[in-house]
C-alpha cells in the first residue's frame, strides 16, 4: 500500500484507518484530495498574508489527507463516519501535526459562523449532500471560498442543480486526473428548499414508525438485507445482551424490543447520523425501553469488551 502523499511540495505519511486491513492496495487518499490541496494552498497562503487567522471548514475528509495538507491551521472538520474521525487523527499525529487548532464536529453539529475557507469532498449519498450544502448556506457569506472536487463519472446535471439549489450558480471544471472541480458561487436571498430530515416512515406490517437522519441507508423502505433480518432474528430471552452492529435506523432492535422487552440492546454504527436515528426511532416506539438500550458510535466493536453479548 502507498502511504507516501505527495502533493504541491508536500509529503505526508497517510494511512487508511483500521489500520489492520486486507486490502493493502488501497490507499489513504485519491485525486480529488489532490486537486482540492491544490487550490486550497494558495487560498490559505492569501488568506494568511494579512495576518488573519483564517477559519477553514473541511467536510468528508475520508482519512485526513486534507486536514494533514493544511497543517496547523485552524480547521473545523466536520464528519458523520466515527472511522473517518480516527484515520485524521491518526495521521496528523504520524505527520507531527498538532490536534490543538482542530475542532471536531459531528454531522449533527452546528457549523462556525463565516467561514473564510470551505473544501467538500462530494458525499456518495445526495440526500447527505442537500442537508451538508443547506447547513453551509447559512453560515457562508460572499467572502467564503468554496472548494469542491469529485470523481468526474460522479458529476452529472443532477448533482451540479443540487448545488445551485442550495449555494447559488454552479459550472462544473473539464476533467483532470479523472476528476473535475465543481465551483458555486454563494447567493445571498437565494429561496432554498426546506429539508423533511429527520424523516418518519411506518415499517410495513410491524406498526412502527421508524426515523432517519439525511445519511442513513434505507430511508424510506428497508433493504433487502434488513428484510431477511427480520424474517430471522432470533428468540431472545429476558436479561440477554444483544448487539445491534451496524443498527442504521434501528429497524432490528426494534423488532428485538416487540419481542422481549426485559433485554439489554446496545446499538453501535460507525455514523453519527444512524446512531441518532437509532434512538429516535426507539424514543418513537418503546420509549419505555430507553433506559435499557445503550447508543454507541463505533469502529464495529472495537470499543466494547470480549464476551460482553448473547446475540450481535
Amino acid at each position: 500500500m502507498n502511504t507516501l502523499f505527495t502533493c504541491a511540495d508536500l509529503e505526508l505519511q497517510l494511512a487508511r484507518w483500521p489500520l489492520q486491513q486486507p486490502n493493502h492496495s488501497l490507499q489513504a487518499w485519491d485525486a480529488a484530495d489532490e486537486l482540492l490541496v491544490e487550490r486550497a494552498l494558495p487560498a490559505l497562503q492569501q488568506l494568511t498574508k494579512a495576518g488573519n487567522t483564517p477559519r477553514i471548514l473541511i467536510l468528508n475528509d475520508s482519512f485526513g489527507a486534507l486536514s494533514c495538507a493544511l497543517g496547523n491551521s485552524q480547521q473545523f472538520l466536520v464528519q458523520d463516519s466515527y472511522i473517518a474521525q480516527q484515520a485524521c487523527r491518526h495521521n496528523r499525529q504520524q505527520n507531527g501535526l498538532t490536534l490543538a487548532g482542530i475542532t471536531e464536529l459531528t454531522s449533527l453539529d452546528s457549523l462556525p459562523a463565516a467561514p473564510d475557507l470551505v473544501l467538500l469532498k462530494l458525499p456518495a449519498n445526495h440526500s447527505y449532500l442537500a442537508w451538508q450544502l443547506a447547513a453551509l448556506s447559512k453560515v457562508m457569506t460572499a467572502d467564503t471560498l468554496l472548494l469542491v472536487a469529485a470523481k468526474a463519472k460522479d458529476i452529472h446535471r443532477n448533482l451540479l442543480a443540487i448545488f445551485s439549489q442550495y449555494i447559488g450558480p454552479t459550472t462544473a471544471s473539464l476533467t483532470l486526473r479523472k476528476c473535475r472541480y465543481i465551483d458555486s458561487q454563494w447567493q445571498p436571498g437565494l429561496l432554498r428548499p426546506v429539508l423533511p430530515y429527520p424523516t418518519r416512515w411506518p415499517l410495513p406490517e410491524t406498526g412502527f414508525t421508524l426515523v432517519n437522519h439525511a445519511n442513513v441507508f434505507a430511508r424510506d423502505k428497508p433493504d433487502i438485507g434488513a428484510r431477511f433480518f427480520l424474517q430471522h432474528l432470533p428468540k431472545v430471552s429476558a436479561g440477554q445482551h444483544i448487539i445491534d452492529l451496524g443498527c442504521g435506523n434501528g429497524m432490528l432492535s426494534l423488532q428485538i424490543l416487540a419481542q422481549q422487552t426485559a433485554c439489554q440492546l446496545l446499538l453501535t454504527d460507525e455514523s453519527y447520523m444512524a446512531v441518532a436515528s437509532a434512538r429516535l426511532s426507539v424514543a418513537e416506539n418503546f420509549p419505555d425501553a430507553l433506559a435499557q438500550c445503550q447508543f454507541v458510535v463505533d469502529d464495529c466493536l472495537s470499543r466494547q469488551a470480549d464476551a460482553s453479548a448473547d446475540w450481535v
